[in-house]
């Protein structure tokens, strides 16, 4: 049972995430994702290829004990492939009792992007990769892509959904 003064943190944590986005880099464009999906940043390391998985699923990682699959953005955006270095990185996400590493070229910051300030993308869902954007954020004089985690995550993947339930049956 949850008790009122749980709730009230509860609403206040979102409160504090309301309109707050992380932002990266991938090539020379920025995106962004709502930071309450994010649980950590963490630096490349081993992964471990698992066969007949999509190309941009990378394979899993072993994160504190925990196995979690991870995506590289940059070909699940159907983009060339790049070598990772040191500013790689991978955005931990959970959704829908999913936890999904996400490698990025770069990470940036956290920047508050109101709802006024996020136009629709509808116009450009046929485009590669684009059907994961569910707006363009104007942050002064520059645009953010907005990432629907939901769609990037789970929009054709079986396999990694896959991943996360034999991690989850252990």
């Amino acid at each position: 049972m949850t008790t009122s003064e749980e709730l009230e943190a509860l609403e206040e944590n979102q409160d504090t995430q309301k309109d707050k986005y992380l932002t990266f880099h991938i090539g020379s464009e920025d995106y962004a994702i709502a930071i309450k999906n994010v649980t950590e940043i963490i630096g490349m390391m081993a992964i471990t290829e698992v066969p007949q998985t999509p190309e941009y699923i990378k394979g899993v990682i072993n994160l504190r004990g925990k196995v979690i699959p991870v995506m590289d953005i940059r070909l699940r955006f159907e983009m060339e492939p790049r070598s990772y270095d040191e500013r790689t990185c991978v955005i931990v996400v959970h959704l829908k009792q999913s936890t999904v590493g996400l490698v990025v070229d770069t990470v940036s910051e956290v920047l508050d992007i109101p709802e006024e300030n996020i136009e629709a993308s509808s116009q450009f869902n046929h485009a590669n990769g684009s059907s994961f954007i569910f707006g363009m954020g104007k942050v002064y004089d520059q645009i953010k892509m907005m990432i629907d985690v939901n769609s990037l995550l789970f929009q054709d993947s079986e396999q990694l959904q896959a991943l996360n339930t034999s991690e989850e049956d252990d």
